[in-house]
């Protein structure tokens, strides 16, 4: 969890709870998720300011962008499980 909470501000349990079962995701898709977190991060980048505390931090635009990708990878197995023939050989 220490490496997680480093790396992603949250758990990987925590990522698929709040963002990947959202309600968001559910009703728009995982896409438009990632789409919400990097425009969350253009904003933070934009109003960055160096008086005011987090979140407009490095570290947590950084946390947050491992949030995105950490999406998408989970995304590109899914797809890639799907993709899997009956004789377990991928087809892509």
């Amino acid at each position: 969890m220490n490496n997680e909470k480093a790396m992603f501000g949250m758990s990987e349990d925590a990522i698929r709870k709040e963002y990947m079962n959202s309600l968001t995701a559910r009703l728009s898709g995982q896409e438009m998720v990632v789409a919400g977190i990097l425009s969350d991060c253009q904003e933070m980048i934009a109003m960055k300011n160096p008086t005011i505390p987090a979140p407009n931090t490095d570290e947590r635009i950084r946390q947050q962008l491992n949030v995105a990708k950490f999406i998408l990878f989970e995304m590109m197995d899914a797809k890639r499980e799907v993709l899997v023939s009956s004789d377990d050989k991928e087809i892509a």
